[in-house]
């Protein structure tokens, strides 16, 4: 949203706007815990979600929370071959430091982790590792996961399992 002409400020205006520019079938709606426990931040969508109804003319459609408990950039530190595909060096041999997943998200600060293990993944040198673009290969990332077993072990990434799971059962979509 940051990239429009007019970015839309709160997070009930910033889902009006994505369902006007992006329809969809099941609303995926992502807020950092950031230190705010995880009911507290899922009641905080569940609202915002429920104001945005009310004031569009559009039938409800289901929303998934996604509130990881440090940021979003936590999750994909699990996945090395993912990060390796992204920093386009999947077969890179440079040894990554990459933490244990009872530890990502204690992480003070994950995204500026996961920057460096592209960096170091890419196996530039230089400028041109400076020069990197790991904001576009974090995004890359999410769509390079192939296997979310790792991720199993974070209740946080469980909650959302639990979500969809409902949500497609709800829906009759399976």
């Amino acid at each position: 949203m940051r990239r429009l002409s007019d970015p839309p400020s709160g997070l009930a205006e910033k889902l009006k706007r994505t369902l006007l520019l992006y329809p969809c079938d099941l609303l995926f709606v992502h807020r950092d815990a950031e230190g705010v426990e995880l009911e507290e931040r899922c009641q905080e969508i569940r609202d915002a979600v429920s104001n945005v109804w009310r004031s569009i003319s559009v039938d409800p459609l289901p929303a998934v929370a996604v509130v990881p408990v440090r940021m979003l950039e936590a999750w994909f530190l699990l996945d090395e071959a993912a990060i390796r595909r992204a920093a386009g060096n999947p077969l890179g041999r440079q040894p990554l430091d990459l933490p244990r997943p009872d530890h990502v998200e204690q992480l003070p600060d994950p995204k500026q982790v996961l920057f460096g293990l592209l960096r170091d993944a890419s196996g530039l040198s230089g400028r041109r590792r400076r020069k990197m673009r790991v904001r576009e290969c974090v995004h890359r990332i999410a769509e390079l996961v192939d296997d979310f077993a790792r991720l199993r072990q974070l209740p946080a990434f469980v909650a959302v399992e639990e979500q969809v799971a409902q949500v497609v059962t709800d829906r009759g979509w399976r």
